[in-house]
């Protein structure tokens, strides 16, 4: 007698860590620790902020004031829950266990990547020059350093790979007409650029060489390719954790 085929329905460990309500659920301490850190290393009514919380956060200042932050972090956080809410509905309950194996696989990444893009990048920087990709935030102090790598996992995921490489990948398709593999390249590659290009903007940007433009580009490649493979909360882990370990190594 042939073997009854599983069913369909059936999800594994990499299934389930993509769909939003692991994805986004693990993001959320993320977010919730970067708000916190950001309001208690503010001084006065000005603050630290990483860059990519703040263009996100800029259409809202724009039209609501000095509440705009808090009118995003609550429109984020609804959001975020909806579509755990929706996509919970009618499923298991959650597990620890899988949380705790989403939390190491993105510390064994985050490690690999800091690896790999040294590796990819060793013919344009040695290794001191390297380490020093990080000095910016290290001269702040470490906590935050932490704080602004924090917000880096979070919203430069959030803006770069899910607006930015999302916003690519659909206008190659829809406008252009191009197919999954060209409009996935030019997705990651175009975000990449813009991602690495992001870096030298504003009073804590890196000084614009070559060799560290191509560093950043690098890792934009490595996460856009990781976002589009693990989705959004294991990548904003994993790029959180590895601007941590540049700060402390630095």
């Amino acid at each position: 007698m042939a073997a009854t085929p599983l069913p369909s329905t059936r999800k594994t460990y990499w299934h389930e860590t993509r769909a939003p309500r692991y994805s986004l659920t693990f993001a959320l301490p993320l977010f919730v620790l970067y708000e916190l850190l950001a309001a208690a290393l503010s001084q006065g009514a000005q603050g630290l902020r990483n860059g990519a919380d703040v263009m996100l956060k800029a259409p809202f200042v724009a039209l609501t004031g000095a509440r705009g932050p808090l009118v995003f972090v609550g429109l984020l956080g609804v959001i975020f829950l909806w579509l755990v809410y929706r996509d919970s509905r009618g499923k298991a309950p959650l597990k620890a266990s899988t949380f705790a194996f989403m939390l190491a696989e993105s510390v064994v990444l985050a490690a690999v990547f800091g690896v790999v893009v040294g590796m990819v990048t060793a013919q344009l920087l040695n290794p001191m020059q390297r380490l020093a990709m990080g000095v910016q935030l290290e001269q702040l102090g470490v906590p935050s350093g932490i704080m602004v790598s924090l917000g880096a996992g979070l919203y430069e995921e959030l803006l770069f790979r899910v607006i930015l490489v999302g916003a690519l990948l659909w206008g190659s398709r829809k406008l252009l007409g191009w197919g999954p593999v060209a409009s996935g390249t030019f997705a990651i590659l175009g975000g990449a650029l813009i991602f690495s290009a992001f870096h030298y903007v504003g009073p804590y940007g890196d000084a614009l060489t070559l060799s560290s433009f191509m560093f950043r580009a690098v890792a934009g490649v490595a996460f856009s390719a990781l976002y589009v493979v693990r989705g959004f909360g294991i990548t904003a882990w994993t790029h959180a954790l590895y601007d941590v370990m540049l700060v402390l190594l630095a």
